[in-house]
């Protein structure tokens, strides 16, 4: 039996009442090689909820999940250890239930986590205010070139060939329906780019990531100067959250916006997410930055209170007021973010930093012991880039063969730069061993 509850009818009468021919005329903006041009084969139109269930689960049987093998892959999304007490905490009714605060001040419990959230991500980043959470870093990375083509009233945007391939792909996106210029650096392999000279009176912008997508650790402070004698603003993007344990933070380095994915704190990996998105920003520039900010305030009794201090999207304001259209904080997400922060404490996360930079360090050097193998970097926090003597997709395929997940060819999201195929992306976490750093030098021996 199909639950569908319109009727034929009702199909032809709602695109009658809209003008449209057709169903298909409603997804003329999606490009025809995005759709599907008939039925999936081999999927049958209907099927009872056990023989779904166990269909799902031969599935799910097929993966080589994070905790069940080796495991070094990274590119914006690391395999963290989560304290039990995180989801304890997040799984309260109070806190599991609870959603967007419409009518903010009745829900104070939210608002106070949101504002320690806020005070928690402005220490990381060295910044001066916070909003309460983005959906994930990617889109946030979008949200903050609109944000400085905003402040600057200029509409071209310089994009670092050291950005993540997807936060750039979406920039790029925004920008086709956004109408402004996305200009793109070739892929900084070596970590040697250049973006000063490219900076002109038109420049909004300038987009760069710490550590690098190919894992590069920078110090962007010249870049800055540059960017503001131009009028134009710096934006940070970070996608190992953790490094801010070790790394100068970007509002040292006179960032004007800061943009993390804050996944490797309190989240774990999923298979695509939820992630939660960090955003912070210069107090001079808060009235145009997206999202909710929460405030400290008394009340009438002189007690201390949480308020909605700005909030800037289209739904509690005018829509050409709006700075945002973002439909809800992930807040679920923030609180484990927040919740894990706390239990680590300023010294525990100093701690959790260095732990991850000295696995990555002790992997580099197995790794690079392997003939042929090829290390591209000269600085790394936990994530560092190899050249194979082959390419390295298959050699992917190879270690996961063998129940070895042994990090991410970049060619899988650079697919048209040739000179990427070799190229191999590795994560070590402080979840990583020595054992499984073995296992994994001993099959890429196997494999090259």
């Amino acid at each position: 039996m199909r639950y569908l509850p319109l009727t034929d009818a009702d199909r032809r009468e709602m695109l009658a009442k809209i003008g449209a021919r057709s169903i298909d005329e409603l997804f003329r903006d999606v490009p025809q090689a995005a759709r599907l041009g008939g039925k999936i084969a081999g999927l049958p139109d209907h099927a009872g909820e056990l023989e779904v269930e166990r269909a799902f689960q031969a599935y799910a049987a097929k993966n080589v999940s994070p905790g069940s093998a080796p495991f070094f892959i990274g590119a914006g999304a690391y395999r963290h250890h989560v304290p039990a007490t995180v989801d304890y905490l997040i799984q309260r009714g109070e806190f599991l239930t609870s959603y967007t605060p419409y009518q903010p001040e009745i829900t104070q419990g939210t608002l106070q986590y949101l504002f320690e959230f806020q005070t928690q991500v402005t220490l990381l980043t060295g910044m001066e205010v916070a909003n309460a959470s983005m959906y994930d870093g990617s889109t946030g990375a979008a949200e903050a070139v609109l944000m400085a083509n905003r402040v600057t009233r200029r509409h071209k945007a310089l994009i670092s060939g050291g950005l993540h391939p997807q936060y750039r792909s979406i920039i790029e996106t925004t920008a086709k329906w956004e109408g402004y210029r996305a200009v793109v650096g070739r892929p900084d392999v070596d970590g040697l780019e250049d973006l000063i000279a490219a900076i002109d009176k038109e420049t909004s912008c300038v987009v760069v990531q710490n550590p690098s997508f190919f894992g590069h650790v920078r110090d962007f402070g010249k870049l800055a100067e540059a960017c503001h004698a131009a009028g134009a603003l710096m934006i940070v993007v970070v996608t190992e959250v953790v490094s801010l344990g070790l790394i100068r933070p970007p509002g040292d380095m006179g960032a004007d916006i800061v943009v993390c994915e804050g996944q490797s704190l309190g989240n774990g990996l999923g298979f695509g997410g939820p992630y939660v998105g960090l955003f912070a920003t210069r107090e001079k520039y808060m009235r145009q930055m997206p999202g909710r900010l929460c405030g400290e305030t008394v009340d009438a009794d002189g007690k201390r209170g949480f308020v909605l201090t700005l909030s800037t999207r289209e739904q509690h304001i005018r829509r050409e007021k709006a700075t945002s259209n973002i439909c809800t904080n992930a807040g679920l997400c923030a609180l484990a973010f927040t919740v894990h922060l706390a239990l680590l404490g300023e010294a525990g996360f100093r701690r959790l930093a260095e732990l991850n930079h000295a696995r990555a360090s002790r992997l580099a050097d197995k790794v690079a012991s392997v003939p042929g193998v090829q290390l591209m970097n000269d600085s790394f926090f936990n994530e560092f880039t190899v050249r194979l003597p082959k390419p390295a997709a298959p050699v992917v395929e190879a270690l996961a063969a063998r129940r070895i997940l042994g990090g991410l060819p970049v060619s899988r999201l650079l697919p048209d730069d040739r000179s990427a195929a070799n190229l191999l992306l590795l994560a070590a976490t402080e979840t990583a061993t020595d054992a499984g750093m073995d296992t994994l030098v001993a099959g890429l021996k196997e494999v090259l």
